[in-house]
């Protein structure tokens, strides 16, 4: 349905226009600098060959090949080997530890004494008797050793290797529980989601099948808030892009910073606090631009309101939720997995993984969480599927509409790496709102799935 009201001012038109060509010349610039960002692929992968190798003694032998393959310590170091390879660096001292105790326990002696000799020009002068000690694979008593590790922040993996190479005490190293533990974390991070991915792959054929049959419900019709282009312009690139994304880390990141400045002996927590802070401050510019515009507009809202979130019933919101992230984990699965196998995984990933992936601070993670799981699906929401989507839609039509509202979704993410990915996610939450109606539902696939990956992050993290 094609709707005209009436023409906006001339100074309106050029300052969305204005608006519109410095957002994309930003945009473009910032996915273009993307691809030389660092990726946290590999240090995912990593993580999960780490805890694998964890997990194995855990398993019993008829399910080892199965759940932790054969012999998971070689494939940890013929990855982390290749990693380093690659690497411009000089690689962190963790992994050089990790690869030259695995190289020195699968009998690499050559390639091991190379490692222990980058560590000792590395690293500071009081962790260089525990890799000296390591390097002459001496053994030593169990408080001795426990001294020499103290300045070290061991893994759980490499704190087994070094007791494994240095423990003169009898017994195997490493408790039971600490393999069981791993192992729960292995299965809800590897065989959990493979699960769920079969589920969902069901629920695509299945709503396959009702859309071949003819049996599928009538969408309702499209609603959103009298807005034209020229107000949804200036809201997402004049407020989101230009005072959200440009301004706010230019002008409030050194207040924050000075805000937070009493913190600097509690790191993580002061970082989790600026992501917080400065995600609330992106926000306020757009929303306040979106209340602006529809208090000021002389029409009546519809029941439901301008951004039709529709909660309740709450049941069937959920419902709605549930099923369209298990359809969307197949489909973002298999194009994330095309996009790997085509172009590698060149271009930076979003900072927040890293930061989850790195932190044990339990405030930290409650700010970051907060960030990723509640305010992040309410706001970008907000502003694709609760107004860019249906006013496109009024205008251009529903498909065209989900279309260009999942392709500026994905771009506002400024990563190419996961720009495909992203693509398909924001086709998928168009889709919904547009047959479901409900914003609401929308929210929650979107908190549902931003969920999943900061629970898999944490398990991976231990």
């Amino acid at each position: 349905m094609n709707v005209r009201g009436p023409r906006p001012p001339a100074w309106k038109t050029l300052l969305a226009l204005l608006s519109l060509s410095l957002s994309a010349l930003l945009w473009v610039n910032a996915l273009l600098q993307s691809l030389e960002e660092p990726t946290v692929v590999g240090a995912l992968d990593r993580r999960q060959l780490e805890l694998t190798a964890l997990a194995a003694p855990a398993v019993p032998a008829r399910l080892r090949e199965l759940l932790t393959g054969a012999e998971p310590l070689e494939a940890l170091r013929d990855s982390l080997a290749e990693q380093l390879a690659d690497s411009d660096g000089p690689g962190q001292p963790e992994e050089l530890l990790q690869l030259a105790l695995l190289q020195s326990q699968a009998g690499e002696s050559a390639g091991a004494a190379q490692l222990w000799r980058r560590l000792q020009q590395q690293i500071p002068p009081e962790q260089r008797a525990l890799v000296g000690a390591l390097e002459r694979a001496e053994p030593l008593a169990p408080e001795l050793l426990q001294t020499l590790q103290q300045p070290w922040l061991l893994s759980p993996l490499n704190e087994r290797l070094v007791c494994e190479r240095l423990s003169a005490a009898p017994g195997p190293c490493g408790g039971g529980s600490e393999a069981r533990r791993a192992l729960w974390r292995l299965l809800g991070v590897s065989w959990v989601p493979g699960v769920l991915l079969l589920v969902g792959l069901g629920l695509l054929l299945r709503q396959a099948w009702i859309r071949i049959r003819g049996l599928a419900p009538s969408p309702p019709p499209l609603q959103g808030p009298p807005l034209d282009l020229v107000d949804v312009t200036l809201l997402i690139a004049g407020g989101f892009v230009l005072l959200g994304e440009l301004s706010v880390p230019l002008l409030l990141a050194p207040a924050v910073q000075a805000l937070l400045r009493p913190l600097a002996q509690e790191p993580a927590l002061q970082q989790g606090l600026q992501v917080l802070l400065l995600y609330l401050a992106l926000m306020a510019a757009p929303l306040a631009i979106l209340w602006g515009q529809l208090r000021t507009s002389p029409a009546a809202a519809p029941a439901a309101g301008w951004l039709q979130w529709r909660w309740t019933p709450l049941g069937t919101s959920v419902q709605l939720a549930l099923q369209q992230v298990l359809m969307l984990l197949p489909a973002v699965a298999l194009v994330g997995w095309l996009t790997s196998q085509l172009f590698g995984n060149q271009g930076g990933s979003n900072p927040l993984l890293e930061l989850v992936l790195t932190t044990d601070q339990p405030l930290a993670l409650g700010c970051f969480a907060l960030t990723a799981v509640v305010l992040a699906p309410l706001f970008e929401e907000t502003l694709f599927r609760g107004v860019l989507l249906p006013v496109l839609g009024q205008r251009w039509g529903g498909s065209t509409a989900v279309v260009v509202s999942a392709g500026v979704f994905a771009a506002a993410h400024l990563s190419l790496n996961e720009l495909a990915p992203l693509l398909v996610l924001g086709l998928g939450l168009g889709w919904l709102r547009l047959q479901g109606g409900r914003l609401g539902s929308c929210t929650l696939v979107h908190a549902l799935w931003n969920g999943f990956t900061f629970t898999n992050l944490l398990l991976l993290a231990g």
